[in-house]
């Protein structure tokens, strides 16, 4: 045998492949899930009055973890040829072809099962909504291929732990619900217009479609409006609930990030879009925090 004659391909041990399925379901930018457990737990305090109790918490926290990396595997088989076209997820280990398209589905499959799982000891109203749930969730991936904003859908994806957190403790789903829901859609365009402004010019080369693009030199001011959007929708919630004064600080604080981040894109800066949607997560975080410290003061009050 010649001596620069590569060898035979041999099987990755199991460290080297849990480490490709961790980067293939983004565990090292835990942003993605962040952005939606937040919402997801403002709703689930809400929908109960104050503590959902240990298990459907973590039922909902689990299950927006695990959906969410399902949701990877979906969009990086989705889109494995548009990829390698885009310098930020040409090494991906779909694209860069380190697992199979197979494998990645499988992974998915596995998640999406322990998820279900989870639903399962909750109720039929909730396990409705999760049908719907995975649905969107397979969609949205192919909407960016002929959807003017394919973010709307992601919106969609991402709002659906809302209602099950009502219907999971209530059994239906009231009218602040659905502020709820509207505002996080909002707020989903938002950050998820940001982050299409990082790769516009990638995906106006590739033919992808995004909201950045949709825009155009309207960018700025859309994340804006949505922003916008987002703070007075939550702000219905925080009256419609009855919230109190730590609430209504915790939405002054997450509409002074709001302007901050549409500050920080206006140049357009791909660096700067990226910081602006990174952060964003914490805009959620503040809004929680609200709820959360509504309760604990209401019941120190009471």
């Amino acid at each position: 045998m010649n001596s620069t004659t590569q060898p035979p391909h041999q099987p990755l041990p199991p460290k080297a492949r849990l480490s490709l399925y961790l980067d293939l379901i983004r565990w090292n930018r835990p942003q993605g899930w962040l952005l939606l457990l937040w919402p997801t737990l403002a709703a689930l305090w809400l929908a109960a009055r104050g503590f959902p109790g240990l298990w459907l918490l973590v039922v909902f926290t689990l299950g927006t973890v695990l959906m969410r990396s399902a949701g990877c595997t979906v969009n990086d088989v989705a889109d494995r040829d548009f990829d390698k076209h885009v310098k930020r997820t040409a090494e991906r280990p779909i694209t860069s072809g380190r697992i199979s398209v197979k494998e990645a589905l499988m992974v998915g499959l596995v998640l999406t099962l322990v998820s279900f799982g989870l639903v399962l000891t909750t109720n039929l109203a909730t396990i409705a909504w999760s049908f719907g749930a995975l649905g969107v969730t397979i969609l949205y991936p192919f909407t960016k291929r002929f959807f003017a904003m394919p973010q709307a859908v992601l919106g969609v994806a991402f709002s659906f732990g809302i209602p099950m957190a009502y219907t999971a403790t209530q059994g239906s789903v009231p009218a602040e619900a659905w502020w709820l829901v509207v505002g996080n859609l909002a707020w989903v365009l938002a950050y998820d217009t940001e982050y299409a402004m990082v790769d516009r010019d990638d995906d106006l080369q590739i033919g992808m479609r995004t909201s950045a693009i949709t825009l155009g030199r309207f960018d700025v001011i859309g994340v804006a409006l949505f922003y916008a959007t987002c703070i007075v929708c939550w702000a219905q919630v925080g009256y419609l609930a009855g919230l109190g004064i730590v609430y209504w600080a915790a939405m002054a604080a997450a509409a002074a990030q709001a302007l901050w981040h549409v500050w920080m894109i206006r140049s357009r800066r791909r660096d700067d879009c990226f910081a602006a949607f990174r952060m964003n997560h914490w805009l959620g975080f503040t809004v929680f925090v609200g709820v959360l410290g509504n309760d604990l003061l209401a019941r120190v009050a009471a």
